[in-house]
């Protein structure tokens, strides 16, 4: 070989080999990384978890507490600071190993009883924060859909029958309803509903079985024509305000990260809430002649309730349209549709969060614009998706009907489910506690 031609031949194969030897470093640059913990979102999320258990207790124990007569106040707060307890307990035997884990589309996971195999370093899958924030976190969604329940059977439920029921609802309702819809297996999921911070697994689920429960318990002794009016709206007011503020964890936190998509859930959120607080007081004022407290109250939690599907798929304007037919139509079911089926919805635990919720999970899927959450509603062109949210709304009230249904007459046969005439009588404070506010 010509000596002259050497120089060219050793530059081509170094090329050649330092090509080779970058080229899986290059293809390793392009695989997507592995989710690594992220300080910044592992923090919002435990500010999360934290706003949405202040929801339950003190926020809907005051809100429902103040709605109540005085002779059952203190039952109520008992009822939902029980609930928390109970439901945490179950939450980590069994509860989020059915919701979360598990291959199957229908049949809920079982590698996570007991919260067995969670190490304090492991992810949660597909996030950048703890495993043990994510179970906590979703711990306090399961916490206040049975205590919502609790607004619908006020005044008349057995203490030990109502924790018995709650127990077996959370994990035979709740858990799978929250497997099909949030689990990445679930069916509904791969369906393409939509449904961001729980207002077919939450709202609907509990304000469907609220009704449900008020039938097989029947109409509070003296309703509708003896005085049942709320004791004390202070505690109402300052319970709605606490919801509201921590509807920011539950809503803006199920982005599951600090970053814009939880931002405009946060936005989107207090437009609807404010939106819809004012249109049921607009109605009120016009059809009784006066705004009430107890009103505006109301008409911000269906508000929230109807925000709560569509937080991370729609834009501002899209939530103001929401707020304002939320507060009106949940104006309608919370009078004139309980007036006309007579049935006792107590704390209209149906009227606001089960109608609230069906009104935000179809108007989700007009309102849903690809830029925020990836999904075309109605208005973009994507008929499609309001089918899809009405199948995921059927199948919830179907499921979740039924299987009340029963688990209340299996509770009923076994030990009974209402207080005795003398007992309401007199209040669940002093018959069932023993106690009463002076």
């Amino acid at each position: 070989m010509n000596n002259r031609f050497k120089p060219f031949l050793y530059a081509a194969g170094s090329a050649l080999g330092l090509t080779l030897l970058a080229a899986p470093a290059a293809m390793a640059q392009t695989a997507a990384p592995a989710p690594t913990l992220n300080s910044g979102d592992t923090a919002w999320m435990l500010t999360s978890t934290a706003l949405v258990l202040m929801m339950t207790v003190p926020g809907l124990a005051l809100f429902y507490g103040g709605m109540v007569r005085k002779k059952n106040v203190l039952a109520m707060l008992m009822q939902n600071f029980a609930i928390t307890c109970v439901v945490t307990v179950v939450w980590m035997i069994a509860g989020y190993s059915f919701a979360f884990r598990g291959a199957s589309p229908y049949f809920p996971g079982m590698d996570r009883l007991f919260l067995n195999g969670m190490g304090m370093n492991d992810l949660a899958p597909g996030t950048t924060i703890p495993e043990s924030v994510f179970m906590m976190f979703q711990m306090t969604f399961a916490i206040i859909t049975p205590a919502l329940i609790t607004g619908a059977f006020a005044d008349r439920m057995k203490f030990s029958s109502m924790l018995v029921f709650m127990t077996i609802w959370s994990l035979v309702v709740y858990s799978p309803i929250a497997h099909w819809v949030w689990s990445t297996n679930g069916f509904l999921a791969h369906m393409g509903v939509l449904d961001f911070a729980g207002g077919t697994v939450v709202h609907i689920d509990a304000g469907v079985a609220g009704l449900v429960t008020a039938l097989v318990l029947g109409k509070r002794k003296g309703y509708p024509h003896e005085n049942m009016a709320p004791h004390n709206l202070t505690l109402t007011m300052i319970g709605a305000s606490l919801l509201w503020v921590g509807w920011f964890g539950f809503n803006a936190g199920s982005a599951v990260a600090s970053n814009g998509r939880a931002g405009m859930a946060m936005a989107v959120t207090q437009i609807a809430t404010a939106a819809a607080g004012l249109s049921w007081m607009f109605v009120e004022w016009v059809i009784r002649k006066k705004p009430s407290v107890l009103g505006i109250l109301s008409g911000a939690v269906a508000g929230l309730v109807a925000i709560t599907p569509a937080s991370g798929f729609v834009d501002p304007m899209g939530s103001l349209i929401i707020g304002l037919i939320a507060g009106a139509v949940c104006f309608w079911s919370a009078t004139a549709l309980k007036h006309f089926f007579g049935y006792d919805d107590s704390l209209d635990a149906f009227g606001v969060h089960a109608v609230g919720g069906i009104v935000g999970a179809l108007l989700t899927g007009v309102f849903a614009v690809t830029a925020i959450g990836g999904t075309k509603g109605v208005l973009e062109g994507n008929l499609n998706q309001l089918w899809i949210q009405a199948v995921g709304v059927g199948t919830t009230i179907a499921y979740d009907a039924v299987m009340t249904f029963i688990i209340l007459k299996v509770v009923q046969a076994i030990m009974g489910l209402r207080v005795t005439p003398e007992q309401e009588t007199e209040g669940l404070d002093l018959a069932l506690h023993g106690e009463s506010v002076p």
